[in-house]
């Protein structure tokens, strides 16, 4: 029983040698071609190849036998890098073929305040300096009103070369209370460009060439049109009539051969030196057929610097309560 019991002990540490054996070596077949490669060895068994079965194991006129992997690889599921970057390279492709191809279009928006572009391609804000409801656009060679923030109320675009006010340049500005384009080449304003802004109160368009005034908003208390090219001609017997909130003229340096009539009473200050008037109305200031008219605020009148001798007209400043500024002899 005893030689029974190890013989058959003896025959099971055998069979149990021989099957770690096998083991290692299938472990060790199963390790990859080289170090750090995705790609396992090809096992063909116990099939020996030679150069007299090689088309046996691989026929490359077979075609029919071929597959075309590369509809399979999004949905690879690899570890290896090699299989990672096949992969990610497929995908990428599949999101480059779902792209526009016009890059204008594959241009991600643009955040802030504006995605309109101005005159260098470039939304406003990024050109100009937009803070809180001002924006300043001085000196930055723009040649047209840019594209504007809708919660505009100040705007500065002095020293630039703007030649032309079109009429949708302040479209739907409804907040917009101060226009300063001092030191521009404006020779013409759209006369819709303005007159629909009923918060404007300040417009400031010295030295620059303009001929003509504009229709203007009744809004308006400060109007600033120096030294410019404004003749007589371009500015409309009523212009000033409904402006019933104006405080300040300034249209000095210019080419003016004429007061301009039907101020409003509500005018304190009207500069109009270095100019070329010559004569005045005697009602230009007071109502001649109404002697108890005054004008209470007008105390600063300026005609210094024209060739009129004011000593002339002493009935047009008797409801003023100063005497304008310039030569009486």
């Amino acid at each position: 029983m005893k030689l029974l019991a190890l013989l058959s002990l003896l025959i099971l540490m055998l069979q149990e040698a021989g099957t770690a054996s096998l083991s290692k070596e299938k472990r060790e077949g199963d390790q990859p071609y080289g170090e750090g490669d995705s790609y396992a060895v090809l096992h063909l068994g116990d099939y020996v190849l030679s150069l007299d079965n090689y088309d046996e194991v691989i026929d490359p006129s077979n075609y029919d036998e071929l597959t075309d992997y590369r509809d399979q690889l999004p949905q690879v599921k690899g570890t290896g890098l090699a299989s990672l970057t096949r992969t990610r390279f497929t995908q990428s492709t599949e999101v480059a073929r779902t792209l526009p191809s016009n890059p204008t279009m594959a241009r991600p928006p643009t955040l802030g305040l504006l995605a309109a572009p101005a005159n260098h391609g470039l939304p406003t804000c990024l050109i100009c300096v937009c803070l809180g409801s001002s924006v300043y656009c001085d000196d930055t060679d723009l040649e047209n009103i840019p594209p504007l923030p809708q919660t505009t109320a100040y705007l500065y675009a002095r020293f630039n070369r703007i030649s032309h006010i079109r009429a949708g340049d302040f479209k739907g500005l409804t907040k917009l209370k101060r226009i300063d384009l001092s030191g521009n080449s404006i020779s013409s304003i759209d006369d819709k460009a303005l007159r629909l802004l009923p918060a404007l109160r300040d417009l400031i368009l010295p030295e620059n060439k303009l001929a003509a005034l504009p229709v203007l908003p009744t809004s308006i208390e400060v109007l600033d049109v120096r030294m410019n090219r404004l003749q007589s001609s371009g500015i409309q017997p009523e212009a000033f009539r409904a402006l019933e909130k104006l405080q300040f003229l300034y249209l000095a340096d210019n080419l003016l051969d004429a007061i301009p009539r039907s101020l409003p009473l509500s005018l304190r200050s009207l500069h109009l030196q270095n100019n070329m008037i010559e004569t005045m109305q005697s009602d230009v200031f007071c109502d001649a057929e109404e002697h108890r008219h005054t004008r209470r605020q007008l105390e600063d009148v300026r005609l210094d610097g024209n060739p009129i001798n004011l000593s002339l007209f002493p009935s047009a400043y008797f409801c003023l309560p100063r005497l304008p500024t310039g030569r009486f002899v």
